[in-house]
């Protein structure tokens, strides 16, 4: 093992999820490259390293760490470059030469003792000395935690995080209990946790192992759609994942269950697991909803027909029977739920409820669950639509929704539109905002797949037999003229797809026959790059047009798509890699988690408006706002060329493009490809076979997630509790 000391001259890589660094080192033998895996380091730091010399064929000799040690630069030139790096806030190149020339060898005994000295530096007073202290300090405490757990191989991206989370309290969290990571540290799993627990010395038959294994596959039932687990489905993954005894995990359960961690319901089907909030959730959310249900509501003292052949006579439009039932039910009805495919006149019957109520006069509300849908929603209408969230004020700092039982929102009516989205803690939370008066109107599409969070929401209310239900299935005039409209349609009904004519210039589908996933990956590009941005008018980089893919994996994937999509679309902006991923100025981005801070939500997407490489820091453009993504939170964002059906969901694009093949056999779904078909407004494309096709459109397995609320509503109807009451 040889020794080898000197100071950082130039940090040339640094990769964030796992700490491999390559650096220049200035040694008494001159200039050296170092590699290996460091916690953050800035130029100037001194080192004295463990390891031995190798010769790269790439770049030649380097030293590659084995150990290593850290010390404040020994030299006040190596001290003024680390302390000007930017590592430390508040402090700069000429701050820095300031400092240096003012205390010169004792710097860094002032900054660690006597650090009130600093004010007698020009441009340094009581609020920027408190902000480099803090950022010193905060330094310190990150790069001792960093070194910490690379020990027990978490990477520097997780160890950021934790730091975030927990502060100065992280070291005592993680001894006494590092299971608690992986339940409050989104990105940190069970095994994660649970290395480090090992590691530090905690027994394998631990029962706070078996009861945080238990917490984490609640929430991981909980990511995957479900609001409870089967107590029978989790007892044997702890008995087959971590070796538990059935003494063991009872014990688990009992001890989960005392503290009201878990909430255990008995049910004809079996004994169902719940996290406090989605037991609340749907309890609370079926009482609202049976209570809505029960009630009465005043009815316009106008004749309503009169009132809509006015409108018919305004609009130019002639209403089928149906949507003018579903007008009227919406004035007379508590709780109404509208449902249809495309070109069924949803968006037409909300317009004309709104004229309706306008005219009686009473108040609406306009809501979808995101900002797309709202504003799509607003140029409906012409009226004022908000995201749920926004509607119901949600506060970041806090984690609450402002409206709520004690400050619900004043209207007459709230029509919620794109409902398929809504997921049951959502729909729990407005619910919970409703005042006495107010009636609710919910419009969506059963038949689209569910929503991204917890809940089968819309097919449990419309299943539940006690809420007025009205589903279009005209499809009108202007519609039929679209050959998505009528495939749509006619996939759902599990019918073979309609091709457009040889030539026909106004088709707005088309499907390419391409077996081979390689040249369906080529037909992607060239559509992309060339082929509809010309037909379309649009930039290539445009968000209005979107590929969709059933999976992520394979060439045909997700996860492939971006990488060669960015290529081909934006291949010379300005861009940093973190780790295996690449972010370019122009490219577009998805959210991929509900980030409340920051009020963008799973699903949004965006497009990178600046890149910072040196501060790994990402502003990200969300239809005019600019949202901060600093370097431990950039894997809540991924390229977004290509994304997944379920992420498409509730967004419109002027084009879509499709790959169908047999390689994405476990997602061949009815209501997947339907979702997807009606994705498109003016155009959308299929590439692939004829029997994948075939199978997506006869598959219609539904998809099982578990959910108890349309059962709670009927038991509800039965057997009202003595306690039940109206509002």
């Amino acid at each position: 093992m040889e020794q080898l000391e000197g100071t950082i001259d130039q940090v040339v890589y640094y990769n964030p999820e796992n700490g491999y660094s390559v650096f220049k080192l200035q040694a008494e033998a001159g200039e050296m490259t170092v590699v290996g895996i460091f916690p953050p380091l800035s130029p100037g730091e001194h080192l004295k390293l463990s390891g031995h010399f190798e010769v790269n064929q790439k770049f030649g000799r380097q030293f590659q760490m084995e150990s290593f040690s850290l010390a404040l630069p020994h030299s006040t030139l190596g001290l003024e470059k680390f302390l000007g790096s930017g590592l430390i806030k508040g402090i700069g190149p000429v701050l820095a030469r300031r400092i240096i020339k003012k205390f010169g060898d004792e710097t860094a005994k002032v900054l660690n003792e006597q650090p009130e000295k600093l004010t007698g530096v020009e441009g340094i007073g009581q609020k920027k000395l408190a902000e480099i202290l803090a950022s010193w300090q905060e330094h310190q405490e990150i790069r001792d935690l960093i070194i910490f757990l690379q020990e027990h191989g978490v990477s520097t991206t997780m160890a950021y995080k934790i730091y975030r989370t927990y502060g100065r309290s992280s070291f005592d969290i993680l001894k006494r209990n590092p299971y608690q990571l992986c339940l409050d540290i989104w990105g940190i799993g069970f095994k994660t946790a649970d290395q480090i627990a090992l590691k530090l010395g905690l027994p394998e038959d631990s029962l706070d192992r078996v009861k945080a294994y238990i917490l984490y596959l609640l929430e991981k039932d909980n990511e995957e759609g479900h609001v409870y687990s089967r107590e029978e489905e989790v007892a044997g993954k702890c008995q087959e994942d971590l070796g538990a005894s059935l003494e063991r995990l009872e014990a688990a359960l009992s001890a989960l269950s005392l503290d009201r961690s878990i909430i255990k319901k008995e049910t004809p089907s079996g004994c169902h697991l719940y996290r406090p909030f989605f037991y609340q959730a749907e309890e609370e959310a079926a009482r609202k909803l049976v209570s809505l249900a029960s009630q009465d509501c005043p009815v316009p003292d106008f004749d309503l027909d009169r009132k809509i052949e006015e409108i018919e006579k305004k609009s130019g439009l002639v209403f089928s029977p149906l949507q003018k039932k579903a007008i009227k039910a919406s004035l007379q009805k508590k709780i109404l739920i509208i449902t249809g495919g495309p070109g069924t006149g949803k968006t037409t019957i909300i317009r004309a409820v709104v004229d309706i109520f306008d005219s009686w006069p009473k108040k609406v509300l306009l809501a979808a669950p995101t900002g797309r849908a709202a504003k799509r929603l607003a140029e409906a209408t012409g009226r004022e639509a908000k995201t749920i969230h926004r509607l119901l004020e949600y506060q970041p700092k806090g984690g609450q929704f402002k409206r709520g039982p004690r400050h619900p929102l004043q209207a007459d009516a709230l029509i919620v539109d794109e409902v398929s989205m809504v997921d049951l803690p959502l729909m729990y939370h407005l619910l919970q905002a409703l005042s006495p008066e107010m009636r609710l109107i919910l419009v969506g599409d059963q038949d689209q797949l569910p929503s991204v969070g917890p809940g089968n929401l819309l097919r449990d209310l419309t299943g539940s037999g006690i809420i007025e239900v009205i589903r279009l299935n005209e499809i009108f005039r202007q519609a039929k003229e679209s050959l998505i409209v009528v495939n749509a349609h006619r996939v759902n009904q599990g019918q073979p797809i309609l091709y457009p004519r040889r030539g026909d210039p106004e088709a707005d589908f088309y499907f390419i026959h391409q077996e081979n996933e390689e040249k369906v990956l080529g037909l992607i590009l060239k559509l992309c790059r060339f082929s509809l941005p010309k037909k379309l008018g649009l930039s290539p980089l445009s968000t209005q047009i979107q590929v969709i893919s059933p999976m992520y994996r394979g060439l045909a994937g997700v996860d492939r798509l971006n990488l060669e999509l960015q290529k081909v679309l934006n291949p010379n902006s300005a861009s940093f890699k973190l780790g295996s991923k690449e972010l370019r100025t122009g490219d577009k981005v998805m959210q991929t988690r509900n980030n409340y801070d920051k009020e963008v939500f799973n699903g949004d997407l965006g497009m990178v408006a600046q890149i910072d490489p040196r501060k790994l820091r990402v502003l990200v453009d969300f239809d005019g706002r600019l949202i901060t993504y600093e370097k431990d939170e950039l894997s809540e964002i991924v390229l977004a060329y290509a994304i997944s059906v379920h992420k498409a969901q509730g967004n419109e694009y002027q084009a879509v493009v499709m790959p169908l093949l047999t390689q994405h056999y476990i997602m061949l779904q009815r209501n997947l490809f339907y979702t997807a078909l009606t994705r498109a407004r003016k155009m959308s494309i299929i590439i692939g076979s004829y029997r994948a096709l075939h199978i997506a459109i006869k598959n219609d397995r539904p998809v099982n997630r578990n959910s108890y609320l349309k059962e709670n509503i009927q038991d509800l109807m039965k057997n009202p509790p003595a306690n039940f009451h109206l509002y």
